[in-house]
């Protein structure tokens, strides 16, 4: 293997799924300002996430069904008014 390819400031931190509140801890050279204190009592660098496997619907089995129906009728009510 290739010496000094790999980045040395592996640390453990805590990713943190904003959808549901899911919280696991990993290592990574992610940084973060913000801190929490881990069930062993220790504090760790918390790095927020949009989505995780707790959340997304490939891995939960749970579609998420979006209104487009919904959009497109507020689309046609917002432009309609321009073409008359």
């Amino acid at each position: 293997m290739k010496k000094d390819i790999h980045p040395s400031n592996y640390k453990f931190v805590v990713f943190k799924d904003m959808s549901n509140g899911h919280m696991f801890l990993s290592r990574s050279t992610a940084s973060s300002k913000e801190t929490v204190q881990w069930e062993d009592g220790k504090e760790y660098p918390v790095v927020k996430l949009e989505i995780s496997n707790t959340s997304h619907p490939f891995y939960t089995g749970k579609n998420v069904l979006v209104d487009t129906a919904g959009r497109i009728d507020k689309f046609k009510r917002r432009y309609e008014k321009r073409d008359k």
